[in-house]
């Protein structure tokens, strides 16, 4: 593709997309070098933002009798962990080589990060505590995340539908960070707001189309590139949040 992309730059031709991607330089057989290296080093900034969240909560805070936390969001904030460091994983697999099976992994993944930050987002922007009313705001994600892995994996590797459904889950999640940052008094609410605008400029940064420069960055690179300081701004607010939590439950339990 490189080859061909060359021979039209000669003949004075614009650049053209191959099976729907732009072509890109390799390096030592890495296909995407510069979104594969900014993903692993956004993998690395979600895996320290988890461990110091972990030191926090567990050996900086007080902790229940029972030696569980105060924060009611503990448990949630994990598998999140697990989940966008999985995503993460996969997407630098696929931006190293893409072929059918990485693919699949990296789409399959993404989609269950969206799915579930979303409800993260509703869970504790509207403080939601009372578990059957948790498993109402699980339950129509986690089928639509189900439907479409499936249809991805069984049907169609359709990347444009892709594309829309994590572009239609991303603008919910967002929406619902969006009105928490507007509504709420928490002390870090600055934070969050600096996330949500930092948020809607990085999916804007996703969603632009252009030829690679220099054959190596792309709109996708510059993509991973502006979620790295997300991660770790997210990371921030989460240890805030924990903080502000156990506060408030320990001055109610006295």
């Amino acid at each position: 593709m490189m080859t061909r992309g060359e021979e039209r730059k000669r003949d004075g031709e614009k650049p053209t997309k191959y099976f729907g991607k732009w072509p890109l330089k390799h390096v030592y057989g890495i296909q995407e070098p510069v979104s594969a290296a900014f993903a692993a080093l956004d993998l690395a900034i979600q895996f320290h933002g988890w461990v110091s969240y972990f030191i926090l909560v567990y050996y900086h805070l007080p902790l229940q009798p029972n030696r569980k936390t105060y924060y009611e969001y503990n448990g949630l904030l994990h598998i999140y962990a697990i989940i966008v460091m999985n995503a993460l994983f996969w997407s630098g697999v696929c931006h190293s080589r893409d072929v059918d099976l990485t693919e699949r992994l990296d789409y399959s993944s993404a989609t269950v990060l969206a799915g579930y930050t979303l409800v993260l987002a509703v869970i504790r922007s509207f403080s939601i505590h009372d578990q059957s009313a948790k498993v109402m705001v699980t339950a129509p994600v986690l089928a639509l995340v189900a439907t479409h892995i499936i249809y991805l994996n069984f049907y169609n590797l359709d990347e444009g539908l892709h594309r829309k459904v994590i572009y239609g889950i991303g603008g919910v999640e967002l929406i619902v960070w969006g009105l928490w940052a507007a509504l709420t008094s928490h002390p870090s609410k600055w934070k969050l707001r600096a996330f949500f605008v930092s948020s809607i400029l990085t999916m804007c940064l996703r969603m632009l189309d252009f030829p690679p420069y220099k054959g190596y960055v792309d709109a996708h690179a510059l993509w991973r590139t502006a979620g790295i300081p997300l991660s770790y701004l997210w990371w921030s607010f989460i240890r805030d949040d924990a903080v502000f939590r156990t506060t408030v439950l320990l001055k109610k339990s006295k």
